[in-house]
């Protein structure tokens, strides 16, 4: 099976029996959104909406939380993964967007990437989930599932080179929705220690490439 055929069966499963879907991370505006997605870095989705509701019940916008201090935001956030640099890095991005940006989240990548705590997959996310254009953030599940299906050569072994050979294989309507399949196949199917290969509906096509995962 080549590279393509590769792609285009996997993604065939995906349109005729998943269709459209999104982020599992909840929110109510691009500003929640972006909060949320910078909260979940190395944490689950469970967790942060677990910790979203009442941080955006005090702080539903840039303004509210530009007012307020590293500590108070950190109240709200201590349970999830580095919670000082996420409570610093809220509470700078919210004031940077006030000040530099009118309060609202900026829609283009770059302008994103400057916002402190925004890294590439998060802009990439803000782009895809909010705005709709076809951006593929790669976070660990899809970086291992890219890997371990075959979809990526060994040499894109870093976030941006996976991300660059699946967006030249995947086609641009599908994109967005590309990305939580195989984030959501990693997180419930492809688990990093103990994939459920028996449960895949891959395993017969999958060449089962444990390289660049725990499993290796």
């Amino acid at each position: 099976m080549t590279r393509q055929q590769r792609y285009d069966y996997i993604l065939d499963y995906f349109r005729q029996n998943v269709g459209p879907v999104t982020t599992e991370l909840q929110f109510g505006s691009a500003f929640q959104l972006i909060c949320a997605t910078l909260l979940s870095a190395q944490c689950t989705d469970k967790r942060i909406n677990q910790v979203t509701p009442e941080l955006f019940r005090h702080y539903p916008t840039p303004d509210a939380m530009a007012k307020a201090e590293p500590e108070d935001v950190l109240a709200y956030v201590k349970s999830v993964s580095y919670p000082n640099a996420k409570a610093k890095h809220l509470v700078e991005m919210a004031r940077m967007l006030v000040h530099d940006f009118g309060g609202k989240v900026p829609e283009s990548r770059e302008d994103l990437m400057k916002l402190p705590g925004v890294g590439r997959k998060t802009a990439n996310v803000l782009q895809a989930v909010w705005f709709g254009k076809a951006t593929m953030a790669v976070d660990t599940h899809v970086y291992r599932v890219s890997h371990r299906l075959g979809l990526v050569s060994r040499t894109a072994n870093t976030p941006l080179l996976t991300e660059q050979e699946l967006i030249r294989h995947i086609p641009e309507v599908d994109i967005p929705h590309a990305h939580h399949w195989l984030l959501l196949h990693g997180r419930y199917i492809c688990t990093s220690r103990n994939p459920k290969c028996s449960q895949c509906p891959f395993d017969a096509i999958c060449p089962k490439l444990f390289n660049h995962s725990k499993l290796e």
